[in-house]
């Protein structure tokens, strides 16, 4: 399967974007003919990227409309790909000398309190971030200082609930999560753990709390993103029932 091949019905797929973009809010975003322009002083790709909300939307002027608006603001255009961007617009951006990068998959599973696995106590959740979790995660994730602020200001703008799972060893943070509750589904994002500490099964303890919060605060369904070459991710993820519902990739000047 292609990374943009429809597995799942149009309306799934829509609502899934309409989430993730709640769940990862962008500092700034123009709207423009069916299109979403999400600006957030470069810090990461999904918040400073051009998608599609609807199905099939037209991509002429698009392209010029974005590279404009984004120049404008010191940063380069960059597309995000859904199922829900037509066909042409991959055409289009292959021929400006764009390149194919990052291929990812959205998956999801459904989710009831009864199903959920109890957290094995080697995980805290909590609804706020902590300075502990804040810091931790910059560490082991590789977020650059002059990004950490918009970070934390991306956090603190979620306007769902939320929750942050945090491990730690002997008063050091390793590992971290976060989830977003909207509509019965919950959204699993910032999935880190301390490159010393991964392997021992604290990627599947973060997932398996962040589930048990959200099917305890009544949701039905869970979803994450998770880069398509990332096969320990999948592997782990596929174990806990996720599947795939699509794909998506970028598009960015060459």
């Amino acid at each position: 399967m292609t990374d943009t091949t429809l597995a799942a019905p149009t309306a799934v797929i829509r609502a899934l974007e309409e989430r993730a973009f709640n769940a990862w809010p962008a500092r700034q975003t123009v709207f423009h003919r069916g299109w979403v322009f999400r600006l957030s002083g470069g810090y990461t790709k999904r918040a400073n990227s051009v998608n599609a909300l609807l199905p099939g939307a037209p991509f002429d002027g698009v392209l010029d409309a974005a590279t404009a608006l984004y120049a404008r603001h010191g940063l380069p255009a960059v597309f995000r790909l859904s199922p829900l961007a037509p066909p042409d617009a991959d055409k289009a951006l292959a021929d400006a000398g764009y390149q194919h990068f990052d291929p990812s998959l959205v998956l999801h599973r459904p989710l009831s309190l009864g199903a959920a696995a109890k957290p094995d106590g080697s995980t805290v959740v909590h609804t706020a971030a902590s300075d502990a979790w804040l810091d931790g995660f910059a560490a082991a994730n590789g977020v650059a200082l002059h990004h950490r602020g918009l970070h934390r200001g991306m956090l603190q703008a979620i306007a769902h609930p939320a929750a942050f799972a945090l491990q730690d060893v002997q008063g050091q943070a390793v590992g971290f999560g976060l989830a977003v509750l909207e509509r019965g589904a919950v959204g699993l994002y910032d999935l880190a753990v301390a490159p010393d500490h991964r392997g021992g099964g604290r990627g599947r303890a973060l997932v398996e709390a962040l589930l048990h919060w959200a099917a305890e605060a009544g949701a039905t369904t869970a979803y994450l993103q998770v880069r398509a070459q990332n096969a320990p991710a999948l592997r782990l993820y596929e174990s806990m029932g996720f599947k795939t519902a699509y794909g998506y990739h970028y598009r960015v000047p060459g």
